[in-house]
């Protein structure tokens, strides 16, 4: 009878399955804390490296243990869990630091994406840096990155800004602080506020301004609604109703600008200088990202009409 050594039965299981290679012994993991991004919707949104991490970590720091359970289930990983979240984090913090300092190796999760963003995980990262102890990030999905990269909107510049307000007054305050930005400003929102949310950005900056909702992110579900807002408010209200986690995207104040027709590059740059002040430099560089096209193709169109600066 054919027998296979188990050297070679690990061979060829390692062989069988390239995507979740055999898994060092949980000694070869140092000690220390390690912030581990999970998927934000598709269980194989994980890296190689996190399911490692997860595997041999002492202890698994959850924000929901039992949603947690259900993507540690399908990588079979068996490691200890303990739940993390906002209402006990300042308790639950002082005694994980505990273990930390005792040379725990104690992996941290969010229910979906990077631990910290928007999410617990900020107090237990200062206590451990305090203390001395090894923070590690693990890379990984991140729902904003992933909106923001699909948008259409200019990536040369943003800003995260977490959730709006649930106040409308309150929030209201927070659109008028990015009505001049230059940037786009990317938030969260919950789906049983978008509307309201998008009323206020219409009241705040326009109906004329960009926007871009993404919602359900990698799951079967995934959608994105780009317009201005007066066109995804029209979208938002014509359904009965708007499920799943949801990225805001908000244009720059240039995204909703359109130049004149038939207008060429000289124009608008001696327009943006005249009425804008600004330079030569970044008003080449706002004309070229209006018409969307490269700074360099905006540049040649400049000399065409210059001659060279």
């Amino acid at each position: 009878m054919f027998q296979v050594s188990e050297r070679s039965r690990l061979k060829l299981q390692l062989v069988s399955d390239a995507t979740l290679p055999l898994m060092a012994s949980a000694e070869d993991l140092a000690p220390g804390l390690y912030l581990v991004a999970t998927p934000i919707g598709n269980l194989e949104d994980i890296t190689l490296r996190a399911v490692r991490v997860l595997k041999q970590a002492n202890l698994i720091a959850c924000e929901d243990t039992r949603l947690t359970r259900k993507l540690l289930n399908h990588y079979a990983i068996e490691t200890p869990t303990i739940s993390y979240h906002e209402h006990n984090e300042a308790a639950r913090a002082a005694e994980l630091i505990e273990k930390l300092a005792q040379g725990s190796r104690i992996a941290v999760v969010s229910d979906a994406g990077m631990p910290g963003i928007s999410d617990p995980g900020f107090r237990l990262v200062s206590l451990a840096i305090e203390r001395g102890v090894p923070v590690v990030p693990i890379p990984g999905p991140t729902a904003f990155v992933s909106a923001l990269v699909a948008s259409g909107l200019g990536m040369e510049s943003f800003s995260f800004r977490g959730f709006l307000s649930p106040k409308s007054t309150t929030r209201r305050r927070e659109l008028e602080s990015v009505r001049n930005s230059a940037q786009t400003e990317i938030f969260y929102e919950a789906p049983h506020r978008i509307l309201a949310a998008l009323e206020d950005v219409v009241a705040t900056l326009g109906p004329e301004r960009r926007v871009v909702i993404a919602r359900e992110l990698t799951k079967i579900h995934e959608e994105f609604l780009r317009g201005t807002v007066a066109q995804v408010l029209d979208i938002v209200k014509s359904r009965e109703e708007i499920k799943g986690e949801i990225v805001l995207l908000i244009g720059s104040g240039a995204e909703g600008e359109t130049p004149a027709p038939g207008a060429s590059v000289r124009d608008r740059v001696e327009q943006l200088m005249r009425e804008e002040k600004l330079d030569e430099k970044a008003a080449l560089k706002k004309a070229a990202k209006e018409r969307g096209i490269s700074k360099s193709a905006a540049y040649r169109e400049w000399q065409a009409n210059y001659g060279k600066p």
